[in-house]
């Protein structure tokens, strides 16, 4: 009853109790006492304190890092192939190599951050990231390079779940979404960077290059705060009021939001550390079937393959082929800062709905582009349907559903369950990105037409799936988001 209580007073804006505990595990007054005052006040712009944003940027380094080790293989390719004396399968087998070491990173990811905090759970990847950039950049043989890469993707897996989590968790709800944007943005900047720079110097000096972001994440992280949702979870008083006090600036008044999370938390001790399979029970479905449906019609809408084999596809194109660039960095950073600043003024709902009607529409284009290859007379129009496609959809994913599924994923599970969760979701993600990768060559074989009508038709299905059950969380407490979701059910 208490805990019906505790879910219905942050559904409704009122807290239940008005005699907080000064510890987190001390009992408060009676629940029927008083619902008269209301939730924290939304923090202002004075939130917005050189800690929070200093931990942020930090943070967003392992993401910087990830966009480099996604847009890594595409430009180091020939070099590779060349100084190495790699044949096309052995250098097939080092561009694949990374996803198989993010499946097993994505496994361990929410374990690793509930068991030494998020804080040292980003320092531990960056130091695989550090270790593979360096494996690569000075590797003698195919070994040395698969083992960089592998150590790579265990690392940047790791980070895809604990980066949003980490800044979700420190970022006051007002800015909450703009902040976690920069996730997303800074991948987008680490792979176009890559990609461009990639064309002119050697693989081994790129492969330098993009150790730089984790070793700033190295230094940097010595000096951010720990997750003060974190600290309270596990009971570290001091440690969770000291974190938060240092995010909000010391002038900023930190009881009523402290109260808050020290409510939600006293909710969630009544309940035993869930294990993997409760993760299945009932009141978490709706949390499930939002997180791990967003990952899979995320990847399954070709993004990743369209990546990794852009300059294929864009072999359509024909003489725009060169315009390649121009999608891959003057179009896809400004739509993930767009993303960022319209993040909480929109809202995450009809950012998705956008950028997958643009993924649906974009693919749907291609797709019409290699069936005109058919007729002589309409031949023309395929280049230009190519490009205008490819560029949509670069546009379009980065706008919303490249990064937001991250940020919802963040979000929507309680702390109790979020390990087991984000392992899940992570694992999802990683496993459905390397058979879309895998398969995509053999589904071109059949059908090229067919192959972005599917894509398409994921897109679609997309804009059904946002529209009908992904809640939005713009303007809410993470305690707010969460327990609404298991009173749905």
């Amino acid at each position: 009853m208490e805990r019906e209580n505790m879910e219905e007073g942050l559904l409704t804006g009122y807290l239940p109790n008005e005699t907080k505990p000064t510890n987190i595990n001390g009992a408060g007054s009676s629940s029927t006492d008083n619902l008269n005052r209301p939730l924290s006040t939304p923090l202002t712009s004075s939130s917005l304190t050189p800690v929070l944003v200093y931990s942020t940027f930090v943070a967003a380094c392992g993401s910087f890092c990830y966009g480099c080790s996604i847009g890594y293989s595409s430009p180091a390719e020939t070099g590779i192939m060349e100084d190495l004396s790699l044949s096309m399968a052995a250098y097939s087998f080092f561009g694949s190599i990374m996803t198989i070491g993010g499946m097993v990173g994505a496994i361990l990811s929410g374990k690793i951050a509930d068991l030494i905090g998020r804080r040292w759970t980003m320092w531990f990847t960056a130091v695989f990231c550090t270790a593979g950039w360096l494996a690569i950049a000075f590797a003698k043989n195919a070994l040395w390079l698969d083992i960089g890469r592998l150590s790579t993707g265990f690392g940047v897996a790791i980070i895809c779940y604990v980066v949003p989590v980490y800044i979700a968790e420190i970022t006051p709800k007002s800015h909450r979404g703009s902040f976690a944007s920069t996730n997303q943005l800074m991948a987008t900047f680490g792979f176009a960077l890559v990609y461009f720079i990639g064309t002119f110097i050697s693989w081994r000096t790129l492969a330098m290059i993009g150790a730089i972001p984790s070793v700033v994440q190295i230094i940097g992280l010595f000096f951010t705060p720990e997750s003060p949702r974190w600290l309270a979870q596990f009971g570290r008083e001091k440690e969770f009021e000291a974190a938060l006090k240092c995010l909000r600036g010391k002038g900023a008044d930190i009881s009523e939001e402290a109260a808050d999370i020290r409510d939600y938390m006293e909710t969630l001790e009544q309940q035993k550390e869930a294990s993997f399979l409760e993760l299945f029970q009932r009141r978490y479905t709706n949390s499930l079937i939002v997180g791990v449906g967003l990952m899979l019609l995320q990847q399954l809408g070709g993004n990743s393959p369209m990546s990794y084999y852009a300059s294929s596809m864009f072999e359509e194109a024909g003489k725009f082929r060169s315009s390649v660039h121009v999608n891959n960095i003057f179009l896809q950073i400004p739509a993930a800062v767009v993303g960022l600043f319209l993040m909480d003024r929109l809202g995450r709902r009809p950012l998705l709905l956008v950028s997958a009607s643009g993924m649906c529409f974009s693919c749907f284009l291609i797709g019409l582009s290699f069936c005109l290859k058919e007729f002589p007379q309409l031949k023309a129009l395929t280049p230009i349907l190519t490009l205008t496609g490819g560029l949509v959809s670069g546009t379009a994913f980065n706008l919303g559903l490249g990064g937001i599924p991250w940020i919802i994923m963040s979000e929507i599970f309680p702390i109790n369950v979020k390990a087991q969760a984000g392992s899940l979701v992570t694992l999802v993600s990683w496993s459905f990105s390397w058979i879309t990768t895998y398969s995509f060559n053999f589904m071109m074989e059949w059908s090229s037409a067919g192959t972005f009508f599917f894509f398409s038709g994921v897109g679609g299905l997309t804009v059904l799936f946002v529209a009908k059950l992904v809640p939005e969380t713009k303007g809410r407490t993470l305690e707010e988001i969460q327990a609404s979701l298991t009173l749905i059910l």
